[in-house]
């Protein structure tokens, strides 16, 4: 019985950690940090920062083979990070800059928590020299 009670326990902490978080980390930023946690597409998105390109620039530019270009650029439209734009049978992309910006936001509550931090930190260190 006692197994069965620390099951549930450990079902409902591992519940309780799925759940969208009220901090402004959702399930939108989760997609975007997925999709920029693999090497090639953050390679992507630093091309698509000088502009515009299509698939097989993208694949030519990163030496990588088309389809494989073109599943990394699937996943990163699926989080957000591109549009695409189709004429003809040619499809350019471009990074959208919301999901950055929403991304910055999100990131600028870390970046005051810290330098807190740190200018407390300053401070001790100041009184233990004198």
């Amino acid at each position: 019985m006692r197994g069965s009670v620390e099951s549930d326990r450990e079902r409902s902490t591992i519940r309780r950690y799925e759940k969208p978080r009220r901090n402004g980390m959702d399930e939108e930023n989760t997609a975007l940090f997925a999709a920029l946690a693999e090497p090639s597409r953050m390679r992507i998105v630093k091309l698509l920062r000088g502009g515009p390109l299509g698939v097989g620039e993208i694949a030519e530019r990163l030496k990588i083979r088309q389809p494989q270009a073109s599943k990394h650029l699937k996943v990163l439209q699926q989080a957000g990070v591109v549009d695409v734009q189709a004429e003809a049978n040619r499809r350019t992309y471009r990074l959208r800059p919301e999901p950055f910006r929403q991304l910055e936001r999100w990131l600028a509550g870390y970046r005051e928590l810290w330098n807190e931090r740190f200018d407390r930190l300053d401070d001790y260190l100041q009184t233990m020299e004198d």
